[in-house]
């Protein structure tokens, strides 16, 4: 007797591991047709870029952030400069909800499994169900996306400007601290 609920059991924790595995962070790489998510560049003058990386729901704000600088920085470096500046900076945040269907919510015309009850009134119970409807589990979604507008230059980057980074130690120190694609 205990076997027959061991085998649903089993197979339902496997399905939930499965669909847990599918859910991590974007992994650092251009946004193209595949995905909308990665990294994006537009040369807008000859020492001047526009640099974003774009993250789905599981891509936390520091990890976006961080691949962006990591990106303005690979940018710097191919095309022969030493450092950049962010001259203008951003991150947005996308929330939205997601509502679905309780599975176990029963009323008389839903064929989904659940207790068989009905609304109760003024000592009296009620054959129409719940007048509150339907119950809905809601979940909130984030997504961020970075942009930046960087100048780089040659030489030592200014020291008076917090806004400027040396292209290589930035390189050196979050390189190994993105996410890679497998």
């Amino acid at each position: 007797m205990r076997h027959r609920f061991l085998k649903p059991a089993l197979l339902a924790a496997t399905a939930a591991l499965a669909l847990s595995a599918c859910a991590t962070a974007t992994p650092y790489g251009p946004a193209g047709v595949d995905s909308r998510y990665g990294y994006a560049e537009q040369r807008i003058d000859a020492d001047r870029y526009r640099v974003s990386f774009s993250g789905n729901s599981v891509t936390s704000r520091d990890q976006v952030e961080m691949a962006l600088l990591l990106r303005a920085a690979e940018v710097t470096t191919q095309n022969g400069y030493d450092w950049f500046a962010t001259v203008n900076r951003a991150t947005d945040r996308d929330v939205r909800l997601q509502a679905t269907p309780d599975p176990f919510y029963y009323d008389r015309y839903s064929p989904f499994w659940g207790p068989s009850w009905r609304y109760y009134r003024r000592g009296l119970w009620s054959p129409w169900g719940d007048p509150f409807g339907r119950d809905f589990d809601v979940r909130e979604i984030d997504r961020f996306e970075a942009s930046a507008e960087i100048v780089m230059g040659r030489g030592a980057k200014p020291a008076n400007d917090p806004n400027a980074f040396d292209a290589r130690e930035v390189i050196s120190n979050l390189g190994p601290r993105v996410t890679r694609p497998m």
